[in-house]
């Protein structure tokens, strides 16, 4: 998965992601969601060989990119606390 910048200002980031996955993008768009610091998550998928997916974030306080990190590395320690219960688990 590529990410490139599109645009950003003060209150918002659109970023392009090729070789997108939604089996990572819907939690991600999830968890911006919770985020009360954003405003809106628009997702749009794009169209095969024509272009590509993109991610616009706008908050109401804070920085986009912040929000993004934020989101990003709540999704993370999630998947590190499933895996770590699942080897647990299979001990």
């Amino acid at each position: 998965m590529e990410i490139e910048l599109i645009e950003k200002d003060k209150n918002s980031i659109k970023i392009m992601i090729k070789d997108a996955d939604m089996t990572l993008i819907s939690p991600l768009v999830k968890s911006l969601l919770e985020d009360d610091e954003v405003s809106e998550v628009k997702y749009t998928a794009g169209t095969p060989h024509l272009e590509h997916p993109t991610l616009y974030v706008r908050v109401k306080a804070g920085k986009p990119q912040t929000a993004l990190k934020r989101a990003s590395k709540s999704l993370a320690n999630e998947i590190k606390e499933s895996r770590e219960d699942l080897e647990k688990h299979l001990k």
